[in-house]
């Protein structure tokens, strides 16, 4: 029998957590309920696709959303947060001056990429930054479950926040990499990132995680740490390692 989330257009992750790959960019977007708060983890390209967001997740559930995490600062990943007024918002230390300096590079970035230009123009003026600031790491408190937001960056950018959920009667943790992790193809290594740095993020993420750990990429299908593991050594491979 298929759960609520899956008549949704979801893929359930776990109890009470699940994800969706968004058409158009396949960018992962998360969700994680506790009996106190809703967390989304990115809001779509858009405000069209962050309100279409906030009233899934208020079809499955019953309840708005509560708190963003926002993965990092590409345009698919952060322009639908003003469809959700009044949510807590959250995200590594750094990414909130970045998206206030970058809301022109922002839009520019979401035109390029086929998002309409008054949308992307609209998504851009009310661009929300984060009110929290991760350094290291934080634990946020949904009611029955805490929810571990770590600042494991810099690597795909030089501001990525992953997102840990723990596991609950014996299931697997889950780990929200963003773009850290892709599988639906090579990771995208643009201006903005730090190559050479990138293997030292994910070592950080896989001992957030763990061997038994579910991981949700950025794009594509969920991963084990073993692909995490490969992509780490393709990246090493790939860029050399850091300079001294």
């Amino acid at each position: 029998m298929r759960t609520a989330w899956e008549e949704a257009g979801w893929e359930q992750l776990g109890d009470g957590v699940a994800r969706r790959r968004m058409p158009g960019w396949d960018e992962t977007i998360g969700v994680v309920a506790g009996t106190a708060g809703v967390m989304i983890i990115d809001t779509g390209a858009t405000l069209r696709d962050g309100a279409e967001l906030r009233r899934t997740v208020r079809g499955v559930l019953g309840r708005d959303v509560t708190h963003i995490a926002l993965t990092h600062a590409h345009f698919d990943h952060v322009l639908g947060t003003a469809a959700f007024a009044g949510v807590e918002v959250f995200g590594a230390a750094g990414l909130g001056e970045l998206l206030r300096r970058s809301k022109d590079e922002l839009r520019h970035s979401a035109i390029r990429h086929g998002v309409d230009r008054d949308a992307a123009a609209e998504a851009a003026d009310l661009l929300v930054a984060p009110h929290h600031h991760v350094h290291g790491e934080l634990t946020v408190d949904l009611g029955d479950r805490q929810v571990l937001l770590a600042d494991v960056g810099p690597g795909h950018t030089a501001h990525d926040l992953a997102v840990l959920v723990p596991g609950r009667h014996g299931s697997p943790e889950i780990v929200f990499c963003g773009d850290l992790v892709e599988e639906s193809g090579e990771p995208q290594a643009g201006r903005d990132a730090l190559p050479q740095q990138w293997p030292a993020a994910l070592d950080r993420l896989l001992a957030l995680g763990g061997a038994d750990a579910v991981y949700v990429p950025g794009h594509g299908a969920v991963v084990d740490a073993r692909f995490v593991r490969a992509q780490r050594d393709a990246l090493a491979a790939r860029f050399g390692p850091p300079s001294s």
